[in-house]
């Protein structure tokens, strides 16, 4: 490989094989398979988004390599079983592309039809049913079992639990499972946190929380799901609100972070200016300094 030469794809796919090439690739290399290096492939995807969200171009480049390295690693393994091989991942989201855009790609009636409402979601499931098309959809699944199709189908495990939220109620809302504007929401919201706020007076008096660190011992493995439980129902009902506002939960709440980082910051320089920390400082005093912050913004 000509180290002076623009490298192409080409060139990171020779890489990949050369790291996986049994007795002269890279032993670590060579021990991964799918399932250790998915979690890398999710990294990597955040690490691009994060990029995205501080506006550095530069970074976002180098991220879209690593992410690109990810794409490649899978097509390799994949390779390797004979399953399928990169070329054959292009080919297959290329024509995915050219499929689900007939208005741009399509027949002179369908580019001139344009964009219909819903289109992409309709795409989707014709592909869906032609993957698989079960005998009687929606079937209701016997004790035990999931229905072998769901208008819930196609929304991964694996993505981030708000994200995957907002997807599922996406799912629901074509079939006419969703309220019908956003003040039924509130309402749900105010009644989960009543639902919470009633679950947490229900704790023993020695059971520990984060407002009493000093709690004798701590949850009991059922209280503690009882309170996750309404926890987690006040988190998929607050995605709901998000939904209907079409906001993205992810990014809002990473912009909630980078806020609370920099305000915190905010404290602890303030703080060092006088040659202390947060922890030689009091609760009232750190709160009117994040108010200061807070106005400065």
């Amino acid at each position: 490989m000509n180290a002076n030469a623009r490298k192409s794809i080409d060139d990171l796919l020779a890489v990949m094989a050369a790291l996986r090439t049994p007795g002269t690739g890279c032993p670590w290399d060579l021990e991964q398979n799918f399932k250790t290096i998915a979690p890398y492939t999710i990294e990597e995807a955040y690490e691009v988004a994060d990029a995205i969200e501080r506006g550095d171009l530069g970074e976002l480049k180098e991220e879209l390599g690593d992410l690109l390295l990810q794409v490649v690693y899978h097509a390799r393994m994949a390779e390797e079983l004979a399953a399928f091989a990169f070329a054959d991942v292009v080919e297959a989201i290329t024509a995915k592309m050219v499929r689900r855009h007939p208005h741009v790609f399509g027949t002179p009636e369908q580019r001139a039809a344009g964009a219909a409402p819903g289109f992409w979601e309709r795409i989707k499931a014709e592909e869906r049913a032609e993957k698989a098309a079960p005998p009687s959809p929606y079937v209701l699944p016997a004790s035990g079992e999931q229905a072998s199709h769901s208008a819930l189908d196609g929304v991964p495990g694996g993505l981030p639990a708000l994200t995957r939220a907002v997807k599922l109620q996406n799912k629901a809302a074509c079939v006419g499972f969703d309220w019908p504007s956003l003040a039924p929401v509130f309402d749900k919201v105010k009644e989960e946190v009543a639902e919470l706020e009633e679950a947490i007076a229900k704790l023993p008096p020695g059971a520990a929380t984060m407002s009493d660190p000093k709690g004798r011992e701590g949850l009991s493995p059922a209280d503690r799901a009882m309170i996750e439980e309404e926890f987690g129902d006040l988190l998929f009902v607050v995605a709901n609100v998000a939904r209907h506002l079409k906001l993205d939960p992810e990014t809002a709440l990473r912009s909630a972070n980078a806020k609370f980082t920099r305000r915190f910051h905010a404290i602890e320089r303030k703080l060092a200016a006088g040659g202390r920390t947060p922890a030689h400082s009091t609760l009232a005093e750190m709160d009117r300094l994040w108010d200061e912050a807070k106005a400065e913004e």
